[in-house]
Parts: C-alpha cells; structure tokens; sequence
C-alpha cells in the first residue's frame, strides 16, 4: 500500500521518523509531508503558507530514511492530507498515518488535534487512518508507541475498511506498557480547561490534568493506568435521526 505519514509536532518530530519507519517495515511504499513547523490544536483547519499562490515544500531527509521521500509543508496536517489525497505528494495514498505525537490525543478533546485532524481529513476521501501519540507531557518512549502502532496498522489493512483508528500508549518503557485496550473516548480528554476574566479585553485560560477516577474504562483512564487503547473515530456524519424543523418562504 501507498502510506503517507504526517503529524503536527512537525517535519523533525522524532515521532514522526518513528511512524515511517514502521510503515516502512510494514513493507509499505512510503513517503512523508509533514508541516514545517508545529501545528498542535490546529484540527482539520486548511491552513497554509503561500507563495504567490503556490504552496511551499521543501525536500528533506529523514534520520535513518535517506530512500523516504520527505517533504517539509508550510501546511496544517488537515491540508497536507487533503492536498495528498489530489495526488500532491505523488499517486493518492491507500492509508494515513499521523503521528507519533507528543503527548495524548484522548476523549472529545480529539476534535482539536492536528494528529486527528489529517486522519479524518483523509476519511473524507475515503482513505482510511490512523492516529498514533505517546501521553505525558514530555515523551520519550517513541519505540513503545511505535510497536504498538505496528500491530493495529496490520489489522487496518486487512480489515480492509475506511476506518478512522486512535491509538494512544503511555510513555513507558515496552515492557511495563501492559498492552492494548479497546476503549470509549473520556468526555473531556487528558486536560482540562479553566477560563478566568480578568482586565477588561483579556481573559486568562489555564490547563490541568483531568481526575480520572469517574470514568477509568475510557481512553484517557486505560493509559492513565498503563495501557494503550485504541478507539475507532467518524468524521462529522448528519444525524438523520431527529425531526427538524421545516419551513416555507418566510418572504
């Protein structure tokens, strides 16, 4: 399969060296467009650089990747999948891999991340994805979540399906990461929000962790406790199962 590999930690992320060269033994055919400089908490946005209206790119080199095509976008990860999937970065991928990044992506807080957001960008044409991060505030442990990544990429292939997949795996070394759990997404996510008027024109917003012991069965609580967790995710779907209201001309 054709893979592109993105993120939102950018170009020279290590997590994101990681995920290729999983790919790579996977025995994919690989290349990489990431964003030239970090993009976290930018979702699905199009955001992009121009120039005289054309999109930068620069060619790089990955460590350990010197055969990966490798491209440094001046571009959110919900741009470089779409444009990726109009033959930007060569043929149009069979899958997307986002990731590893730095830090978690659980719970409804999902909607704002790049990593996420290029995933669910690709499912909207109809290419399948999957979003890899290593929690903790400053991670190190990108082997861990690169050989959990491996497995749950192998079962995406041969689910053969247009599936959107979230993994998330603690920063610990392999062998005290004690495996890997479906779960349901935590109502809010691994922080939390608190926003604080202060000086008029100003409003002064802080984060902290999340309490998990309400809801330790979802995502956020699993790795809290040592596990990686793997969620399926949808991008935006109409409900078509409520009554709305409809009207005639009002003029």
């Amino acid at each position: 399969m054709r893979v592109l590999v993105t993120n939102d930690d950018g170009i020279d992320s290590p997590g994101l060296a990681a995920l290729a060269r999983v790919a790579v033994e996977a025995g994919h055919d690989v290349v990489v467009a990431a964003p030239a400089s970090e993009f976290s908490g930018a979702s699905a946005s199009l955001l992009g650089a121009q120039e005289e209206g054309r999109l930068v790119v620069d060619r790089r080199t990955l460590p350990d990747l010197e055969d990966v095509e490798a491209w440094a976008v001046g571009a959110a990860p919900g741009l470089i999948a779409f444009v990726a999937a109009y033959d930007g970065f060569g043929p149009k991928p069979d899958l997307v891999l986002s990731g590893i990044n730095r830090g978690p992506n659980t719970g409804h807080a999902v909607l704002h991340s790049g990593t996420v957001g290029a995933c669910l960008t690709a499912s909207t044409h109809d290419i399948p994805a999957l979003a890899v991060s290593l929690t903790g505030h400053r991670p190190t442990h990108f082997a861990s979540a690169a050989a959990y990544a491996r497995p749950v990429l192998d079962w995406l292939v041969r689910s053969g399906e247009q599936r959107v997949l979230n993994v998330n795996v603690p920063d610990l070394p392999l062998a005290e990461v004690k495996g890997l759990r479906p779960a349901h997404l935590a109502r809010i996510g691994a922080v939390q929000a608190q926003v604080e008027h202060e000086d008029e024109g100003f409003l002064t917003v802080t984060y902290g962790d999340v309490e998990l012991d309400e809801d330790p069965d979802s995502d956020a609580g699993l790795v809290a406790q040592g596990w990686a967790t793997v969620s399926q995710l949808r991008a935006p779907v109409a409900d078509l199962d409520v009554e709305l209201p409809e009207l005639g001309p009002l003029a």
